[in-house]
């Protein structure tokens, strides 16, 4: 079906049938006690619809079930409307297929901790093939944010803080969901365009402060990549307002920004419930009409998760003239365009048989357990790590040591069920559920006293107790942890947070924390087991950058876990035993205080002091562990800086070699980093931004040559004119372990008469490996 077809489709069209288009439904709002209902689907879908939203993941259905289901809908649609519009069923992917039974990655904030972003398309090509089973054609994935506030708690589904990470893992996660075809591939959706992660104190959906150069700058770093080089389908509204305006209702933002200056061609969906608060939220539109009104003109097209103001709403605001039905027709073309790019026209339904065999596969969980693997941070080590395995016995405490649940993310199918249960709509399958049966019947998860014991043999003895709960004040189990831990020649400290949406969460969307602590019954818990004398490794069970005063100073190890997914315990626990080896870096900076924040590596020069002492009162101003920080169970070290000139200008490459060497004594991985700083600009600069990496594997004493391909235009930044701008001047070369860890450093000068106008930003600076014969430093 070509445009032609589409627009004499739309032509056709009733306004009710239109309306349709723009809007969506919940699954359970087609059945009855969890069970699909046909006068339902046929009441609520009379005239069509555009989206249904979480066939899978609002519902208790099995994969098998989601596809049947699926196809009903779209039968009844195809065979039983007007003019046979089948609808695009959504579901959330963030760490996985969001459904009964979907595999459960890492959460996106562990997987940018393993800097590599090829594993990004490679565990969403597998998530694209469990979605495409299930017949859910977009999912609403990536987060693209940049996560400069900690304590938001939307942070653990970022990539992290910085702009050109989080550009290249959002890039790699698109290409893996929608292919090289969009026929054959998912619709990704980005968000949140715009500015939603650096709300006012860290609350979810406050307002948002920030100025036009740092919007160009940073944040829309990683829209512009996803657009230009992987094509990215769909984008997603944030919720809060920018500088008075709501986002929701801008079409300075959605409009002008968006498909104006960045090339955006696709479809806008709502953020769930965002047009409606527009006025119930934000106070900037008198009613739902309103509020309809200014969110299609803006360029929101389609109404998600259910219809709240694109109906009877925006039907009342076009008979008032505040609305005129070319915008409305310019939406529903728009929706209908993407569901021809998908060929839903032409295949609606999706094979019945043979579903289950994507899910829960052998590759599945190995890719699971490897990407974990690979995330593991060792943020401090004393060289307690790795553990014997002989002779040994383990006190493994806290009250994430034995929780499978505690591992996952807030968009895990169980942490949204939770929320489900608890918010129960009427007559649906969650009224009355046994969330813990349900979560006992899916996905298997490993927590990591299972994983010891798998991976810890029979020479280890390990003993357990979870010492106290995840909050409260309940300390009648600090005895026995404090006794297991006296028997013991090393205790595993299992901290950490509840990744979800429900109040005894503790991260996740809606859990935003005042002070990134620990839970005050585990820091006395901790206080306690570190007191009985006896070393101590802190594995760290979390979604976001943690202050640990006191804890981190005193614990001989500590390991970052994140929330690692189905296979975390194995990978946490083959780290610990040293059966591989730690290789993270941190995407995000670890403060050591709350009032620090928002604190990055990428300061401005002004920043990180205060003027004229530098530190605070009481406090350093140094995080506690730097962006890009992550240790080994060996040493590298690094020689040899090369650049092959010295000056270079607009258009060029300038070739950065290096010698990096394994010096330790065991195996091991580290990230090589490239990071550039302006010396002096037209406008402050950062004090360093990272340009390019490489995570490379080394035996004892063997050396390799790494050639970072610096574009010179790479340089360039947004002005206050919002020109992309390449100034002459000096730039500093830095090579390091991590953005506060720089081993070696050059310096290179831009040359050229006056600034230049760079037409795109450049993302990419390749880096390779070469054999030392190989090398040539001219």
């Amino acid at each position: 079906m070509g445009r032609d077809r589409i627009e004499k489709l739309l032509a056709q069209m009733t306004l009710d049938e239109k309306l349709a288009q723009l809007g969506s439904c919940w699954m359970y709002e087609l059945q009855s006690k969890g069970r699909t209902d046909p006068a339902k689907i046929s009441s609520r879908l009379k005239d069509g619809i555009g989206q249904v939203t979480r066939v899978g993941g609002a519902s208790t259905l099995p994969p098998p079930e989601v596809a049947r289901v699926g196809n009903l809908i779209q039968q009844h649609l195809v065979e039983h409307t007007r003019l046979g519009i089948p609808a695009i069923l959504h579901e959330e992917c963030c760490c996985g297929t969001m459904v009964h039974g979907g595999s459960v990655f890492p959460q996106m904030l562990g997987l940018a901790a393993t800097f590599q972003p090829e594993l990004a398309e490679t565990m969403t090509v597998e998530i694209r093939k469990q979605l495409l089973a299930i017949g859910a054609r977009q999912a609403l994935a990536p987060v693209l944010d940049l996560a400069y506030d900690a304590r938001w708690g939307r942070v653990e589904e970022t990539f992290g803080e910085d702009p050109l990470l989080v550009s290249h893992f959002g890039t790699a996660y698109v290409r893996g969901l929608q292919g090289t075809d969009l026929s054959t591939g998912v619709a990704a959706t980005g968000k949140h365009f715009i500015g939603h992660s650096l709300s006012q104190g860290g609350l979810n959906c406050g307002p948002v402060h920030l100025g036009q150069q740092e919007l160009f700058d940073l944040y829309l770093t990683p829209f512009q990549a996803a657009i230009r080089e992987a094509g990215l389908a769909a984008v997603m509204n944030a919720y809060p307002e920018i500088d008075g305006e709501v986002v929701a209702a801008s079409r300075r933002i959605l409009t002008d920004l968006l498909r104006g200056r960045l090339g955006f061609q696709g479809l806008v969906v709502s953020d769930y419930q965002s047009v409606a608060m527009i006025h119930n939220f934000h106070a900037a539109a008198a009613d739902f009409a309103q509020a309809a009104a200014m969110a299609l003109q803006a360029g929101v097209d389609v109404e998600l998760p259910t219809v709240e103001c694109y109906g009877d709403s925006l039907r009342c605001a076009l008979e008032a003239g505040e609305v005129s039905l070319e915008v409305i027709d310019r939406a529903v073309l728009r929706h209908l365009t993407l569901k021809q790019d998908l060929g839903l026209f032409d295949h609606p339904y999706v094979p019945e048989e043979g579903v289950v065999e994507v899910f829960e596969t052998p590759a599945n969980r190995a890719l699971a357990r490897r990407i974990a693997r690979q995330s593991m941070v060792l943020l401090k080590n004393d060289g307690i790590l790795p553990l014997s395995k002989s002779g040994t016995t383990l006190a493994v405490i806290g009250p994430n040591a034995d929780s499978g649940r505690h591992l996952l993310g807030d968009y895990a199918y169980i942490a949204c069920v939770e929320l489900q249960a608890l918010q129960a709509p009427e007559d649906s399958a969650f009224v009355g559920l046994d969330v813990e049966a349900l979560a006992a019947a899916g996905i298997q998860v490993v927590p990591i006293l299972e994983g010891l014991k798998r991976l810890a043999g029979s020479g280890t003895t390990i003993l357990h107790a979870a010492g106290c709960a995840l909050r409260g004040d309940d300390r009648s189990g600090f005895a026995p942890a404090l006794e297991i831990a006296a028997q013991a020649d090393a205790v595993i400290l299992v901290l950490g947070e509840r990744s979800g949406l429900t109040p005894e969460c503790t991260t996740g969307e809606t859990r935003d924390s005042a002070d990134l602590r620990l839970p005050e019954i585990q820091e006395e818990l901790a206080q306690a087991v570190l007191a009985v004398g006896k070393p101590v490794v802190l594995v760290l069970v979390n979604g976001r950058p943690l202050a640990l005063p006191g804890l981190a100073d005193r614990a001989n190890a500590v390991l970052e876990a994140w929330l690692p997914g189905e296979e975390g315990g194995v990978a946490v626990a083959e780290i610990l035993f040293g059966d591989a080896v730690p290789g993270g870096k941190l995407p995000i900076t670890f403060p050591r205080a709350v009032g620090q924040v928002p604190i990055t590596y990428h300061h401005k020069p002004s920043g990180m002091r205060s003027h004229w002492y530098g530190d605070y009162v009481a406090e350093a101003v140094e995080p506690r562990y730097p962006f890009g920080h992550g240790l080994s169970y060996t040493t590298f070290t690094y020689e040899g800086l090369a650049l092959s000139q010295a000056h270079a200008g607009s258009g060029e490459t300038v070739r950065i070699s290096f010698d990096l060497t394994n010096s330790g004594a065991r195996p091991g991985e580290e990230v090589a980093q490239l990071y550039v700083r302006d010396l002096y600009a037209g406008s402050p600069r950062p004090v360093q931004l990272l340009k390019s990496y490489l995570r490379v594997s080394l035996q004892p004493a063997e050396r390799k040559t790494i050639v970072f391909h610096l574009p010179v235009d790479m340089l360039a930044y947004y002005d206050r004119d919002t020109r992309l701008l390449l100034e002459p001047g000096r730039f500093e070369v830095q090579i390091g372990s991590s953005s506060a860890d720089i081993r070696l450093r050059g310096e290179l000068e831009v040359v050229g008469q006056d600034p230049t106008v760079v037409p795109e930003r450049v993302f990419h600076c390749p880096a390779e490996i070469l054999p030392l014969e190989r090398r040539h430093d001219g």
